[in-house]
């Protein structure tokens, strides 16, 4: 890195946000004080600041979804387009793929933080317009503040924005937050708000209720705009040509395509042999079969199609199996813990993954926050006080790992072994084989109903319910559209569900609405499991109110530890890279491949069109 001539008086104020992680003012705010570029920095170093602008991508939707119904992508009831947040809302503060704890000025030019932390100031850039050319303004960040937090809006936004007590308009362009209590995140958090107009579902003067803004198109201050729309099938987003922060230091080089697709597959057959006609341009691949088998052959041997496993340095990923512990026949870890002990990962990975995968351990897996072994010295600090909330295994025996099956010889564990250590726990829960099936003492047949809606985990969850059906477990998978499924998972009317949360290099608030007591009674909450455990509000506590990183460490290790002896999931695997598949000849990319990033939005944000791309000769352009 090239530092600049003022190295002195960066450092001497990085010296004092680590000193007093809660005082900081200016043109960026670091949860840990560790700011890398210095006000009035160029561009970050990611980025070609002199790519050049035009042409256009398309891209198929990173989630399930098979339909879109909506335009509003904060309300609960219905399906938003792709990535529509990203694209049109700004914030008040952006992060970068470099810094994970660190975020800059967007349209808040200046951000200050009080020395007693309990609150932060905005000064807005007066250069910040929305869509329709109303400048950004401290009462429009008021109201979508206040908008978000209503019972209209989705309920998520209501548990990551719980620790902020209120915010005060200050002037035309200035606004503070107020929190509950100092927390080193909370200047992220709130810096990480979507504005939008105040004049957004105004209709002849009357605002209409939010939960009732379905078509009206949004009014942000993104670089993108809604183009043209084959409803609930694909969107495109034209780029603005008078978007505000286009030469703004923390957008140079950035989202230089005039125009981006998404295109949407009802099934993931469909979605593969379109990407090969070239229906769309890129596609991240998660199954190991497709990357070995599909994605190989005559337009890859040409060149026509490029394969890449990009590295990074992200976090795992959590990915498995989570149970609905509000269901009784959940409720008692040591069903949970026989269930785990059913699936044979060993197995599936040679004759399923080609040995590409590593087993999922716990929740912050492949990174500083996984717990290991007994508990230390800081983890102890903060176990102690809740001991008497805890099982005495998480004091006693080490953190527990994944079962091991027959593909490891020197364990002298088969899955046999695992399936007579099943049955000992579901016996000591009160689980009895008879008549045919597992029953509890009133008779009651133990089942299980697995629901997906894309269909790939169809070839994992069949090998594992026949591993079930020996311990006399009724399983069935059942497939499902994604918003009939997302609509079961909003007021938790599920058995097991499979789920993939991104790993974080500084795991924080979001885990609230993951693990807080508080979101497990709240419909369309992420806290899917169920959790309402006091203990683990206490660590979650911990958590969001470390204010250096080993503070986090110690929190997040204590947490994923008690988690972990809770058996609340069976645990899937993790990769290390990320596999991408993307058509040649159409697109450059920075020299510079950024530390902590997702493929899809490294390529919008950064990649740019080649000369063939920018100008398609005639009847080329999609």
């Amino acid at each position: 890195m090239r530092w600049p001539s003022f190295l002195i008086r960066f450092g001497l104020w990085c010296w004092l946000a680590v000193a007093s992680p809660a005082l900081w003012a200016g043109h960026a705010f670091a949860q840990f004080g560790d700011i890398r570029q210095p006000p009035g920095f160029a561009h970050f170093p990611y980025v070609n600041p002199n790519a050049p602008r035009g042409g256009e991508i398309t891209l198929v939707s990173p989630t399930r979804i098979s339909n879109f119904d909506k335009y509003n992508p904060f309300t609960l009831k219905g399906t938003a387009p792709p990535n529509i947040t990203h694209l049109m809302f700004e914030t008040l503060l952006t992060g970068t793929f470099d810094e994970p704890t660190t975020a800059y000025g967007l349209l808040a030019e200046t951000v200050h933080v009080a020395p007693d932390g309990r609150s932060v100031t905005f000064h807005l850039n007066p250069r910040a317009r929305f869509h329709n050319g109303d400048p950004v303004l401290a009462e429009d960040v008021r109201h979508s503040f206040e908008t978000l937090i209503s019972p209209q809006a989705a309920p998520q936004f209501r548990t990551f924005f719980s620790e902020v007590q209120g915010l005060t308009v200050l002037g035309e362009r200035s606004l503070r937050f107020d929190f509950v209590r100092p927390n080193a995140e909370l200047p992220l958090i709130v810096g990480s708000l979507p504005v939008f107009s105040r004049q957004w579902g105004v209709v002849n003067g009357v605002r209409k209720p939010f939960d009732q803004i379905v078509l009206e198109q949004p009014i942000g201050s993104g670089p993108y705009r809604i183009g043209r729309v084959n409803f609930g099938r694909d969107i495109s987003y034209v780029r603005d040509p008078n978007w505000w922060a286009q030469d703004l230091n923390v957008r140079r080089g950035m989202f230089n395509f005039d125009r981006i697709t998404y295109k949407i597959y009802r099934d993931p057959t469909a979605q593969r042999e379109a990407f090969k006609a070239g229906e769309f341009d890129l596609i991240q691949v998660f199954v190991a079969r497709e990357w070995a088998r599909s994605y190989i052959g005559r337009p890859f041997d040409r060149g026509e199609l490029i394969r890449r496993e990009l590295p990074h340095q992200n976090a795992g990923d959590f990915q498995g199996f989570l149970f609905n512990t509000r269901l009784p026949k959940f409720q008692d870890a040591r069903v949970r813990e026989a269930i785990g002990l059913a699936m044979d990962f060993e197995w599936m990975n040679r004759l399923l993954f080609f040995n590409a995968h590593e087993r999922m351990r716990g929740y912050f897996v492949a990174s500083d926050f996984e717990a290991t072994g007994l508990p230390g010295p800081q983890e102890l600090a903060l176990l102690e006080p809740l001991r008497d909330r805890l099982p005495a295994a998480v004091f006693g025996q080490p953190v527990p790992l994944p079962p091991l099956t027959s593909l490891d010889p020197d364990s002298g564990m088969m899955l046999r072994d695992n399936l007579r250590r099943a049955r000992d726990l579901l016996a000591q829960a009160g689980w009895q084989y008879r008549d045919g099936a597992l029953r509890n003492a009133q008779g009651e047949v133990f089942s299980i109903e697995f629901l997906d809606s894309g269909g790939s985990m169809g070839r994992v969850v069949t090998p594992f319910m026949r591993n079930l059906e020996r311990l006399g477990i009724r399983a069935q998978y059942r497939l499902t559209d994604f918003a009939i499924l997302q609509r079961r998972l909003d007021v938790f009317d599920f058995e097991m569900i499979s789920v993939r949360w991104l790993g974080s290099q500084a795991p924080g608030t979001e885990l609230l609405e993951r693990f807080g007591s508080a979101a497990a009674s709240t419909e369309g909450s992420g806290n899917l499991i169920g959790v309402a455990d006091p203990a683990v509000d206490a660590l979650l506590d911990h958590v969001v109110s470390a204010r250096t990183r080993p503070q986090l460490v110690a929190a997040a290790r204590s947490l994923d530890r008690v988690l972990r002896h809770m058996h609340l999931n069976v645990p899937h695997w993790f990769l290390s890279v990320h596999r991408v598949a993307y058509r040649a000849g159409r697109f450059e990319q920075p020299a510079v491949l950024p530390a902590y990033y997702q493929p899809e939005n490294w390529a919008l944000m950064t990649w740019w069109a080649t000369p063939a791309n920018l100008n398609p000769p005639p009847g080329r352009r999609r």
